[in-house]
């Protein structure tokens, strides 16, 4: 059976001819094609190739009624709506490791660039004139590197500029201290890494919780005179804060590759500003990183019209479509638990995650369930794309030990899943199944609840006394967010309880800080399920 391969963006062209050498593969090479375009063919493709500039979304595909599979051909998924990828029956992947490499330089790049004044000094020798004294740079040899974020782009750079005589330090709450040391970067907290870095540079993906990661009060803790380095993605930075840091002189200088909008609009005050060097987002643009990226996904797409292999898959594990539609709420409730857990626990310097099964579930290789459970942790903590195939692998690189043990019996349910995650913390949270489809959280450590893990969740902690649920419900509602449904817990023993609530819509951080600081509460964040 031929499979009809749409190429949409930009490919390699040994890509393109590796995969005009499958006698499966029917290769329909239309790059820059229009969204209309698209929508009209796209009825007759089974395979969709994108890079950043195609937007694949729930409209578009519905469109594709033959669709299979979606290959992001780079590593960003912005561009690619996975959730209804996975609701229209569609395999997402990516091509994440064509692109390491590549980053890693342009970062460096970019650090020599501001710290030798080399886009300011090029310009004015072109304008006539000769500003030796106006231009003196620095030295990177001997300065202190601080990198937040250790995944493979990070862990490269570090690798990079150890070879430049650099001194490298990191934060990673996911990562261990046996595993930086292994690499010789010195693994310390936040608020240390901002004290001793003379060039601090970004390698985190952008999330809810990295989101203006790097703003006003955390550049305030920052060395005077130091850089700062993004090729990440742009929003990590609070571009208003690093403005008005290079205009005070707290920061010397600046590098972005990546911005809050982009291409930046005209009027945005960074181009104006001489203390930053900018870059239209080239991090992976390079003729190796094209290539590797090419071959990455003709390797992929290879594999999956022979043999149905996923490598990279994104949204689907790799079993069967029988197996998958018996287990389908199942993985369901094991990926969301997992990704409860995760933003419950806080997860810094994690050493153990812990896998109970009990009572009967649909098949005795539960090894499915498991991967679900380490994709759904993982998943909001790392830059790295998460799936069924790297799970293990990403926590192993992370000096995370994982035990699975099985009980036959459950005495409360026809199946239960418990997840314990030891390290600064230790969090027990369980979930099952009620009737066949219908994922619940049933326990939290020594609390039991009845909570629904669906979309947006705020979690509390507070001393089990008078007034404290009605304070956090008028918090609410102030804020002008509706509760749609709210489980307590409480430990009668203990003098303590909790509340699972499933609102409406996000809390700002503004309204969240001041529900922590209603009386007798003792924790509140937020949970994006």
């Amino acid at each position: 059976m031929s499979h009809v391969v749409l190429i949409a963006d930009g490919l390699a062209k040994g890509g393109i001819a590796k995969l005009q050498d499958v006698p499966e593969i029917e290769v329909w090479e239309r790059t820059g094609i229009s969204r209309e375009e698209l929508e009209q063919v796209l009825p007759e493709v089974d395979v969709l190739i994108v890079r950043s500039r195609t937007q694949v979304d729930k409209e578009l595909l519905k469109k594709g009624t033959r669709l299979k599979l979606v290959i992001r051909a780079g590593i960003g998924l912005d561009n690619v709506d996975s959730d209804s990828a996975t609701d229209c029956g569609v395999i997402v992947m990516n091509a994440p490791t064509g692109n390491i490499v590549t980053t890693a330089e342009h970062t460096l790049a970019l650090m020599f660039s501001a710290t030798r004044n080399i886009p300011a000094a090029d310009a004015s020798i072109r304008a006539g004139r000769w500003d030796k004294k106006k231009f003196q740079g620095n030295e990177l040899c001997g300065k202190t590197l601080g990198l937040v974020g250790l995944g493979n782009i990070g862990r490269t750079v570090a690798q990079r500029a150890q070879g430049l005589g650099m001194r490298v330090i990191g934060h990673d709450p996911y990562l261990s201290e046996e595993k930086a040391a292994k690499y010789d970067i010195g693994l310390v907290e936040m608020d240390r890494l901002l004290s001793e870095s003379d060039y601090l540079s970004v390698h985190v993906p952008l999330t809810k919780a990295t989101h203006h990661l790097i703003n006003k009060d955390s550049i305030e803790k920052m060395k005077k005179g130091a850089y700062l380095i993004n090729c990440a993605r742009g929003g990590i930075v609070d571009e208003s804060a690093l403005l008005d840091a290079l205009n005070s002189g707290k920061l010397s200088g600046a590098a972005l590759d990546v911005f809050e909008e982009e291409p930046p609009s005209e009027n945005n005050p960074l181009l104006k500003c001489d203390k930053v060097v900018l870059t239209p987002h080239l991090g992976a643009s390079t003729d190796e990183a094209q290539i590797q990226v090419g071959f990455e996904v003709a390797e992929q797409l290879t594999a999956f019209v022979r043999e149905g292999a996923m490598k990279n898959a994104i949204n689907v594990p790799n079993i069967s479509k029988e197996l998958l539609n018996l287990l389908r709420a199942h993985l369901q409730l094991c990926e969301r638990l997992g990704s409860f857990t995760a933003q419950l626990a806080s997860p810094d310097k994690v050493k153990q995650i812990r896998i109970q099964f009990e009572g009967e579930w649909p098949t005795q290789d539960r090894s499915i369930l498991s991967l679900s459970i380490l994709k759904g942790f993982l998943t909001p903590m790392l830059s790295t794309s998460v799936n069924y195939v790297n799970a293990r692998k990403l926590l192993k690189e992370r000096g995370i030990r994982f035990e699975e043990s099985m009980r036959e019996s459950c005495d409360d349910y026809q199946c239960a899943v418990t997840i314990t995650v030891e390290g600064k913390e230790t969090i027990h949270c369980t979930g099952t199944l009620f009737g066949k489809e219908e994922p619940r959280i049933v326990r939290v450590d020594n609390f039991v609840i009845d909570a629904i893990p669906r979309g947006h969740l705020l979690f509390t902690r507070n001393i089990d006394q008078p007034g404290v649920i009605g304070q956090l419900g008028s918090a609410l509602s102030d804020s002008g967010v509706n509760i749609a449904r709210m489980h307590l817990g409480r430990d009668e023993e203990k003098g303590r309880a909790i509340a699972v609530i499933n609102i409406d819509s996000e809390i700002s951080d503004e309204n969240l800080n001041k529900i922590r600081q209603i009386p007798g509460m003792l924790d509140a964040r937020q949970i994006e399920l």
